[in-house]
Order: structure tokens, then sequence, then C-alpha cells
């Protein structure tokens, strides 16, 4: 059992975009995740799960709905101190339910960590077989022509 099992995710607030952007900021400055805007958080906050410890944020991820059968598991972080203790899991997890809620009959992810998402039952797929991500959103990416993460599908 971790030592943070008794954390427990909750919906992001307003208050919480400044600590989510850092987060991701860090994540992004390395090329592991794209850059979020606080506007584009801001816009996507509904969407925002997080896990926080004593009023730190430790760890959140967010469910983008493409359709009525496809979201996507978008801006997945855990802060370094809090890592290799199952946070990221039980976030893709609560989404996993949430989207199963919703009646989506998929999930996806672009990721560089496949073995996390296939641990989680995510299969590698082209990224052919998700025009809804391509032309919605990878169309904007600086890395649109030359995208280097692995897209990975869970049938719900």
């Amino acid at each position: 059992m971790s030592m943070y099992s008794d954390l427990t995710i909750q919906e992001a607030t307003l208050e919480d975009v400044p600590s989510i952007s850092e987060l991701l900021k860090m994540y992004s400055e390395t090329g592991i995740l794209l850059p979020r805007s606080n506007t584009d958080i801001y816009h996507s906050l509904r969407n925002f799960r997080i896990i926080c410890e004593n009023g730190r944020l430790a760890a959140c991820a967010s469910l983008m709905i493409y359709n009525h059968e496809l979201a996507e598991i978008r801006s997945l972080a855990v802060h370094p101190d809090y890592q290799n203790h199952g946070l990221g899991k039980r976030l893709v997890q609560q989404l996993e339910k949430e989207a199963v809620e919703l009646g989506l009959a998929r999930l996806m992810a672009l990721t560089y960590v496949v073995g996390f998402f296939q641990d989680l039952e995510f299969k590698v797929v082209d990224m052919a077989k998700l025009p809804e991500k391509v032309w919605n959103a990878c169309v904007h990416c600086r890395k649109f022509n030359n995208c280097d993460e692995t897209a990975m599908v869970k049938y719900l």
C-alpha cells in the first residue's frame, strides 16, 4: 500500500489553475507533455481531476471528450516528489470510470510512456485510427508533421 493511498481525487477548482499550470509546465519544458496555456486550463477546468496533499498539488489529469464515443486522457502529470506511488494510475482509473458512466466506448491517450498505459490495458494503435484527435487537436500542434508520441486506445 502506498504512503499516499489516503489522498483523494477531487475536481479541480479555479484556485488550482496556477498549480496545474506549474506542474504541466515542468513536463512541457522537458518535452514530455505539450504546453498548455492557462487559458486552455481554464477552458477545460471541469475536465481536470487532481490529487493534493496538504494543499499541494501531487498529480493531475483531464478527460477530453471528442464525440459520443471517444475521449482522451490528457495532461496526466505526477509531481516528481509523488511519483511511483500509483497516483497517475488512480487518476486514469477515475477518468475511465467517468468515461464508462458517460457511455463512451473508447478512451485514448498519446504518450511517451507506453508501458504505463499498457499496464492499464490500453493497446497501441495507428494514429490514423483516431481521426477525431488528429483533425480536432493534432493539426494545431507544432509536432503535427513529426509526431513522436504513441497513440493508445482502451475499449470500454
